[in-house]
């Protein structure tokens, strides 16, 4: 059966998810899969939408269905953007190329990972879609100047600030597995190397994966998950305040995100230092466990905002009710990482449309069913808590 009707027969998202597994080293499968500690924040931030059910409206004239909207000024054919994700080639051999050629096929945003196997020069080049960079608070503030300028330089239409890694969070399956970067040859991975010979073949005939935006800063050469946590620790700057957020608002001058807003006070003080939106997000539940999932912290931060702002969530998305469902809670638009790492690892920029695919036809179908024939429409009529 070729890949492209292995991908056709995948019909959500959890299809993508086994064909990823089957086709990915153990390794490389739990780091995308994977949460912190008990990963009870991860299966929180799926179990959320189960809580809320839908309410349709009959007779309605469902003949035209639009999904677009608006973010941050950008016009996108989906409330749907790509979250910045680390590691990308780790997965597919295609790595960020893949993501980035779909989000300007279905002209949605696309946010590059400060962790990413491509640069931001190199993306800013190979892609005319709307892109923003995510960006941590270094210690070194010559870092997030530099940061700045290059993603100004190459295109960016946004900057995104990561705030939930004062610390990395213990991510046990990378523990128990040995993640490193790059991957490294022992015995176990010789043998993980008979049952998954096509992964093995493009890692090996394909340049080194390095981290490409902080290569020539952190030193990285081979570092197991430990080595990781403690590079994080030593460069990203656990003392920053909300002055510090401002400071690189002020620096960058355009549309600036904060991620990782999970209370309702944070997102009324991101609001008050300069953000023009705020990302509800929990880091894929890959930080704190057993903390609040996007979806439960939803309606306090939009009565909280109300109009002052736009809303992203970010997490737990798997299906597109899931993004109506945040939608009619005042989300303007949902971020997703592991739905489209899924179609990547499943088989690349083919793969990663399959996953965009999936998440329309659902998207589309839902708002049908609903009763509602425009996204701009969604509201707290259509859903109950239960």
């Amino acid at each position: 059966m070729s890949l492209n009707s292995r991908l056709q027969a995948c019909h959500n998202i959890a299809d993508l998810r086994r064909m990823a597994q089957r086709r990915l080293p153990r390794v490389m499968f739990d780091y995308i899969d994977g949460g912190a500690e008990d990963e009870s924040t991860m299966r929180r931030n799926q179990q959320g939408f189960d809580q809320l059910k839908l309410v349709p409206q009959t007779l309605v004239d469902v003949s035209d269905i639009n999904l677009a909207t608006t973010v941050q000024g950008l016009a996108t054919s989906l409330p749907l953007i790509f979250s910045p994700t680390g590691g990308n080639r780790l997965f597919h051999h295609e790595g960020e190329r893949a993501s980035t050629r779909i989000a300007e096929r279905e002209n949605l945003i696309f946010t590059l990972s400060s962790m990413a196997t491509l640069d931001i020069e190199s993306v800013g080049e190979m892609t005319a879609a709307n892109k923003w960079f995510q960006i941590y608070v270094w210690k070194d503030r010559e870092v997030v100047k530099e940061f700045i300028e290059r993603a100004r330089a190459s295109g960016y239409k946004g900057l995104c600030l990561t705030v939930d890694v004062q610390t990395s969070g213990q991510r046990e399956r990378d523990l128990r597995n040995g993640f490193t970067l790059p991957p490294k040859f022992t015995a176990s991975s010789l043998i993980d190397m008979a049952f998954h010979p096509d992964w093995w073949w493009h890692m090996l005939t394909t340049p080194k994966i390095t981290l490409a935006n902080v290569r020539n800063k952190a030193g990285l050469g081979v570092n197991n998950a430990t080595a990781m946590s403690q590079y994080a620790a030593s460069h990203l700057d656990p003392s920053v305040t909300w002055d510090d957020m401002a400071w690189m608002a002020e620096q960058w001058g355009g549309p600036f995100m904060v991620k990782g807003i999970s209370s309702p006070e944070d997102a009324q003080r991101a609001v008050v230092h300069g953000a023009t939106g705020v990302i509800i997000s929990n880091h894929g539940g890959r930080q704190l466990d057993q903390s609040i999932s996007p979806i439960d912290a939803l309606p306090e931060i939009a009565d909280a905002v109300g109009n002052r702002t736009e809303i992203i969530l970010d997490g737990g998305i798997r299906r597109g009710t899931d993004v109506i469902k945040a939608l009619c809670l005042g989300a303007t638009a949902c971020s997703i990482g592991r739905p489209y790492l899924y179609g990547m690892a499943a088989g690349g920029e083919a793969g990663v449309g399959r996953a965009i695919d999936i998440l329309k036809s659902e998207l589309k179908r839902g708002m049908m069913l609903l009763g509602c024939a425009d996204v701009a429409q969604l509201n707290s009529r259509f859903i109950r808590k239960v």
